[in-house]
């Protein structure tokens, strides 16, 4: 039987369509099954292994005992849309209407997925930083657009604005901003951001933004919202979870906000998605975002000591690091201990060191790939003692 459609389009966005023409599997499944397979510490995929707060878990249990177990509204929630809105003004100044200008998705992949369906034709371009979350070349692909990369070049993986500039012409369709970004833990600094802002305005473009990490950050760094840039609210399209920040990234409770025609246009597409979804898990999610600050800089405080805890582990044994501002996962070059193949060398850490890592040129295409070969991320968002455990597994490998 001979099978065709979008799917492989989506296949070849994300750099997984064999030279026989059927779709491959992702890095992250092999890598899983891997660690699966071989008792390994698996440090590649980005999923905590604690419980998040206390409020947020008792409060599903409430709603699915209170009988809240059916379809919610197709916006989502009202609880959950009034506390999103509620979050942008609290944090950032911005001021959402509810009913009109917040919706509801099933993870911030789905708001992803829905918003490039919805506003990207075949041939559009939509340009993202590289490297690059996975799913960002897939969903490009299926929607039909032309994906263009800027590349973030290691250690400090900022961008040059001059190759932004070169990057966005008027056949951009939307320019895709992940800050705080996956992989590498960078935050773009306010001076791209506003060229992002004022290329969009020449050319037309949507701002699409995915700030999933945005409670996640260390070291006194801030997160800056594009929509509150000048100039910026009318275009931009912006994305959040609680999966992350609340370490319940299976309940896949997302959301974007936006102006109201980009809204409706979305949710046009997103209906014949999931439809809905997650309905005991909205007002447990709405809970958390009404929590104290003091609960979200704990939240940071805990992760960013993680995060020095692996950092410390991996200069034990002799990779060189770059590290994160935000985050769960830290980047290391594996040159330093002779190995210049970062793929290679993932699937080999589980025979080496008893870990699992993803190599870094997974999230890129064949040039940077190339460039960046011998450099792997790792997950921190996981306890003290696997994290200790793991770093006397990688210590042994530096001493091979």
């Amino acid at each position: 039987m001979t099978t065709t459609g979008p799917w492989r389009r989506a296949a070849a966005g994300a750099g997984l369509l064999r030279a026989d023409g059927t779709p491959g599997t992702t890095i992250f499944a092999e890598m899983s099954a891997l660690a699966t397979a071989t008792g390994a510490i698996n440090l590649g995929q980005g999923f905590p292994d604690t419980d998040g707060p206390r409020q947020v878990l008792d409060a599903a249990r409430e709603a699915i005992a209170a009988g809240l177990n059916q379809y919610p509204p197709g916006r989502g929630t009202d609880a959950l849309r009034r506390a999103i809105a509620a979050h942008q003004a609290r944090w950032y100044g911005l001021h959402v209407d509810p009913e009109r200008e917040v919706l509801v998705t099933a993870g911030a992949t789905e708001a992803l997925a829905a918003t490039l369906l919805a506003l990207v034709e075949p041939g559009d371009e939509v340009v993202t930083f590289e490297p690059y979350y996975d799913a960002y070349g897939a969903l490009i692909g299926l929607a039909g657009g032309v994906h263009r990369t800027v590349p973030l070049r290691w250690p400090d993986f900022a961008p040059h604005l001059d190759e932004l500039e070169a990057t966005v012409t008027d056949r951009t369709r939307v320019i895709l901003v992940n800050s705080p970004h996956n992989p590498t833990g960078a935050v773009l600094d306010t001076a791209v951001l506003e060229r992002v802002v004022a290329l969009a305005e020449r050319h037309d473009a949507v701002i699409v933004t995915d700030e999933v990490y945005e409670h996640l950050l260390f070291d006194g760094t801030r997160h800056v919202p594009v929509a509150t840039l000048p100039g910026a609210a009318g275009r931009t399209v912006s994305i959040s979870s609680g999966g992350k920040t609340f370490s319940t990234t299976g309940w896949k409770i997302g959301w974007l906000t936006a102006p109201a025609e980009l809204v409706s246009v979305i949710l046009a597409v997103k209906q014949f998605l999931t439809y809905v979804n997650g309905a005991p898990f909205q007002p447990a999610i709405a809970a958390g975002l009404a929590l104290p600050d003091e609960v979200f800089a704990g939240i940071a405080a805990d992760l960013a000591a993680r995060r020095d805890q692996l950092l410390e582990g991996l200069r034990s044994a002799g990779f060189g690091v770059s590290v994160p501002r935000a985050g769960y996962f830290v980047v290391a070059d594996a040159a330093p201990l002779g190995f210049t193949d970062g793929a290679e060398l993932c699937r080999r850490l589980p025979e080496l060191a008893g870990v699992v890592g993803v190599p870094v040129s997974a999230f890129c295409g064949p040039a940077l790939a190339d460039e960046q070969r011998s450099l792997v991320r790792f997950a921190f968002c996981k306890s003290e003692p696997v994290l200790a455990e793991a770093a006397i597994r990688l210590a042994a490998l530096g001493r091979r």
